[in-house]
Parts: structure tokens; sequence; C-alpha cells
């Protein structure tokens, strides 16, 4: 069965075709890159799947459930998270704290057992556990104690990364996740998504411009121009296909 499906899916803002018919197939533990153009209506793409935004026409399905008109909250419930292109961490928490605070299963946020420490303490240290093996897979273990507003912006797209995952996240939605970052370090954050989706079988569907670097980590390419897909594949088969060259160099 497919894990992911976008059924024709449709967006107008002020009488324009933002996404004009987009169908895409998905398949569990892949790394999947959304690439076009500036305004060929990926982010918009991404905005619609991720729940922030709803579509005028289409289906969504997600592990087997339909979610095209959730919440950006109850889709993140259902274990499709969104990671952003400009990181949001709490700025005065410690990478470690903003780890454990992305946990959703800790029993002391519920307000009648805060004040016993007792029945949620075993919680605490398993996600604690949990979020330094998770740090050790990003590669930000050696920073858990410092405040995140003090991390280089490319570990800051690890936090965000790392802060996905500790939701139990099946599948991420990534909006240029190397963007501002020097070349080692791009290569360093998409060699960790290849990790991670290999060991986690954590599907990725990532919006990315720099595609010197990014192609080399993909499974299968969507490429989107004027709200539709124009080719998909490959990156070998779909970077030589005649509308991409089009859509990006215009000849």
């Amino acid at each position: 069965m497919v894990f992911f499906t976008v059924n024709n899916i449709i967006k107008h803002f002020g009488g324009n075709a933002v996404l004009n018919g987009i169908n895409m197939e998905i398949d569990k533990g892949k790394i999947y890159q959304l690439i076009g153009p500036n305004g060929s209506g990926k982010t918009t793409l991404i905005n619609i799947i991720s729940g922030m935004l709803k579509p005028d026409d289409g289906k969504i399905i997600f592990d087997g459930k339909d979610i095209t008109y959730k919440s950006l909250y109850d889709t993140f419930n259902t274990g499709l998270v969104r990671t952003w292109q400009i990181p949001q961490p709490f700025v005065n928490l410690t990478t470690l704290e903003n780890f454990v605070i992305s946990s959703g299963n800790n029993s002391g946020e519920s307000f009648l057992l805060a004040p016993l420490k007792s029945k949620w303490k075993k919680d605490e240290k398993k996600i604690t556990d949990h979020a330094l093996h998770i740090m050790e897979m990003v590669g930000l273990i050696n920073q858990k104690d410092t405040l995140s507003q003090n991390l280089s912006g490319g570990q800051q797209k690890l936090l965000e990364l790392g802060r996905a995952m500790m939701s139990d996240a099946k599948m991420i939605l990534m909006d240029e996740p190397i963007a501002g970052v020097n070349p080692t370090l791009a290569h360093e954050i998409f060699e960790k998504i290849s990790s991670i989706c290999k060991r986690q079988k954590i599907t990725f569907l990532i919006i990315e411009h720099r595609l010197d670097i990014a192609l080399q980590y993909a499974d299968y390419i969507f490429a989107l121009n004027g709200g539709k897909i124009i080719a998909k594949g490959n990156p070998d088969d779909v970077m030589k296909h005649p509308n991409v060259i089009e859509s990006y160099l215009g000849v």
C-alpha cells in the first residue's frame, strides 16, 4: 500500500491557480525532493500537506488516513511533521531542553499529575534518554547544554530535525534544510537525514534549491512549475527532462 498520496490538489489565491491538479505517490522510508523555480508552488503544497492551508479541491491520504482538511496540530498528531526554513527553537532553553519539550509522552504535563512527581519521574527519564539518543543521531550531543540561541545556523537546522524526531514522526516535511549553510555542513545535514531515513524508516519530503548538494541524497524527485508537476522520477532522469531544463534555464 502507498504510504502517502496527494490526489488532484488545487489551490487558488485571488483567482490565480497556485496549484493546479497535483498528484503524488510516496512510499515509506525514502527521501523525496520537491524542486522547481521560485513561485512554482512548492511551499504552498507543503503548507497544504501539513495542514497550514486547506486545498480548494483534492485529497491527501497519509498512512491510510484522510488528512485533507485536518489542522496543523491534528496532522502533526498523525505522525506527519514539518520543519521550518527559519528554525524556531525556544531560544532560552538548552538544546537538550528543546528536545525534551518536543516529546508529547510526558504524563507530568497533565494538570492533575504535575504536582505528583512520583507519577511522571519515570516518563521524564525515559524521554531524556530518548532525547540524548536522538541528539547523538543528529550530531548535537556535544551541544546538549548549549542554549539553542548560541547554536550555529546549521546546528539549529539539525535541532529542528531532532525535535521532529522526538514527536515520533513517520514522515517529515522539510523546507530548505541547508539554506544559508556552508557546503561542508550542508552535506553533513543531508548525510544525517539519509542515515535517519535508512535506520528509522522515516520518510522525508524536502524542498531544496541547492540542487548540486541535495540531489546526491534523493531517491525520487518531483519537479514543479506553474503549479503543476512537470517531471518525476530518479534525479538523473528528472534533471535531463526538457521541461525541467526549460523551467530553470528558459531554453
